[in-house]
């Protein structure tokens, strides 16, 4: 049997952005038992094993996007059967932020439809993000790509995080999408740190990808000038219409390897089971957390699919004796600059 090379246990608990592909690729090869022995291992140096955050996600203008991406219900190319909604009202996501709080959410996220924001719209995006900031929620918003300005105008108003994924690796991204490059995401991303806000940036797996392009994803994600804050990890949820439609399920144990290999790679980050989930067996969820996943999407829509209620997560979360994480004390805002870091959870290691 050939000997895999692994970083020693002080290496891999170290944060690091120099990640070479072959290191990542080793990681992914371990046994299984390994991977999870050491993914635990490092994110008790860094979090609480017991507590998960939770985030809601809102979708506040639905539907009609111009890309092509091929997993996406909204994209005005394929026949969905979904309603295009226009942009919601700020005092209806204001009531649908206190309900996320009411139900444990710490952080409200909000999805719009769009390639990129107009600057009209710009301006009700920025009321929305007051408004969830008011109730002492963190806020987070995705709305595809940003300028700079643009960028800097959502820090001015204090959003907290912004959402902007790879999805896949470098090379399998033209199977997925045609109507935005690869560098246009890493521009995107580029601005969000520039301007000052965390990141939040992940991918989707069981697109038809092979190991191969999982591996070239996270070492993507973990050689990013800085780690992102949350890395959502996304199972493809295949939705009638959409060229993905026919996808086979992804392997669960693999599913569960990437997470203990995104936690490996990036420690200090919160890493999210994200669309997906309410196809996944509370088996299968509590691997993930045990692979490192620390972090949820809470309530029963996630955009436009679905997702376990809250009443099932409170349950699983019962068995599990998981509590939801607390949101750290907030720290100034510094627009076009750095964030001063969260703070650590207590370690129950």
């Amino acid at each position: 049997m050939t000997h895999v090379h692994v970083a020693t246990p002080e290496q891999l608990g170290a944060v690091r952005t120099d990640w070479a592909l072959a290191e990542v690729r080793a990681l992914f090869a371990l046994p299984f038992n390994d991977l999870l022995f050491h993914a635990q291992r490092v994110h008790r140096l860094h979090f609480d094993p017991n507590r998960v955050q939770i985030s809601t996600l809102l979708s506040v203008k639905t539907g009609a996007c111009p890309e092509d991406c091929a997993y996406c219900p909204q994209s005005v190319r394929y026949d969905t059967g979904l309603e295009r909604e226009q942009l919601l009202a700020v005092e209806e996501v204001a009531v649908a932020a206190a309900k996320a709080k009411a139900a444990g959410a710490t952080r409200f996220c909000m999805g719009a439809a769009w390639r990129s924001p107009k600057d009209r719209d710009l301006a009700v995006i920025i009321a929305m993000v007051k408004a969830v900031r008011a109730l002492g929620l963190e806020s987070c918003a995705t709305l595809g790509m940003l300028t700079s300005e643009q960028a800097a105008r959502l820090a001015d108003a204090g959003l907290d995080y912004y959402n902007h994924n790879l999805d896949t690796s470098p090379e399998y991204y033209k199977k997925i999408i045609t109507t935005r490059t690869y560098q246009d995401r890493l521009d995107t991303l580029s601005a969000v740190r520039d301007a000052g806000m965390k990141v939040c940036c992940g991918g989707i797996l069981g697109m038809g990808e092979v190991a191969e392009d999982r591996a070239a994803l996270l070492h993507m994600l973990a050689t990013l000038p800085a780690h992102p804050d949350s890395v959502p990890i996304n199972q493809l949820v295949a939705v009638a219409g959409t060229p993905l439609a026919d996808s086979a399920p992804m392997d669960p144990l693999e599913f569960v390897r990437t997470i203990a290999v995104a936690r490996l790679l990036m420690p200090k980050s919160h890493v999210r089971l994200s669309a997906g989930r309410g196809e996944m067996s509370d088996e299968l969820q509590a691997l993930a957390f045990l692979a490192g996943a620390n972090s949820i999407f809470h309530g029963e829509k996630l955009l436009t699919t679905g997702n376990p209620d809250t009443a099932h997560d409170t349950e699983l979360f019962r068995r599990l004796g998981i509590e939801p994480e607390e949101r750290a004390e907030p720290v100034p805002h510094h627009p076009h600059g750095t964030i001063a870091p969260a703070r650590a959870s207590t370690l129950n290691a």
